[in-house]
């Protein structure tokens, strides 16, 4: 019996930042067919946010370290004002989204991030059992879209900040037993690029062998590597097609397609 397909959208980066761009793509979502989940990240909103009430942003090699006043605004920025702004935005498309933390329905629970180089603060990693999948597939089969930001929890009451390219990925594995699951990452370039200052020398197709000789290269390399690593673990775990292109492009053909062989 061959299962029902369902498309995983992450957004992030530069048209999180962007008003204009991002209702253009919510518009595009709107437009297409069959089941869907989407997965943001936070974009820069926050550490704006943070600044402007005096606090400084910290990120240790890329990644944000969440200490309690930083959760908190992260928590009402990504949880709140932007998950809720595009819940709003795809109700007035006509798609029946439901905005979610992690906590709700209890839909993602992760664990605090251990100290070891770096105390990261209040970060969450995922494990193999983290995605509430019954749940989301209640949700989808009740034709509502679950809008996911990148704030879950432990269990315990404590709120954690997570990476929404981890969450897309984690979430996109534990569907595939009921789905045919496709990723999308969507961002602000064309694809994965052979070089960062030409938007056209997009890579179409990476497999395992390919990937590594781009990373010897360094032409995958700083932001890129997280997002490729959560790609090919998503295809390693049964997820069938992982795309990686431009937020505005989802129904056109470049971008770059990612597979194990």
């Amino acid at each position: 019996m061959n299962k029902p397909a369902l498309t995983i959208y992450k957004i992030g980066g530069g048209i999180i930042d962007d008003t204009a761009e991002l209702i253009k793509f919510l518009e595009l979502l709107a437009q297409t067919t069959g089941l869907k989940i989407l997965v943001h990240g936070g974009g820069k909103g926050a550490s704006t946010m943070m600044r402007e009430l005096g606090l400084t942003p910290q990120l240790i090699n890329g990644r944000r370290v969440t200490d309690a006043a930083t959760l908190d605004i992260v928590t009402m920025f990504y949880a709140g004002k932007t998950n809720k702004q595009v819940v709003a935005e795809l109700q007035r498309l006509g798609v029946n989204a439901l905005g979610l933390s992690g906590a709700d329905g209890n839909v993602i629970q992760g664990i605090k991030r251990p100290v070891k180089d770096v105390d990261y603060g209040f970060v969450g990693d995922l494990t193999p059992a983290s995605v509430n999948a019954t749940f989301i597939q209640q949700l989808v089969t009740a034709n509502l879209t679950p809008v996911l930001c990148p704030i879950i929890h432990d269990g315990h009451g404590q709120l954690l900040n997570t990476n929404a390219d981890t969450i897309a990925s984690a979430v996109a594995v534990a569907l595939a037993d009921f789905y045919e699951v496709t990723l999308h990452y969507c961002f602000e370039k064309n694809g994965v690029l052979r070089d960062v200052n030409d938007d056209n020398s997009v890579i179409q197709e990476i497999n395992s062998s390919s990937y590594a000789e781009l990373k010897q290269q360094g032409i995958i390399a700083d932001g890129m590597l997280p997002k490729l690593e959560n790609a090919f673990a998503a295809l390693h775990q049964g997820v069938s097609r992982v795309i990686i292109g431009h937020a505005l492009h989802i129904q056109r053909s470049l971008h770059t397609v990612l597979c194990l062989n």
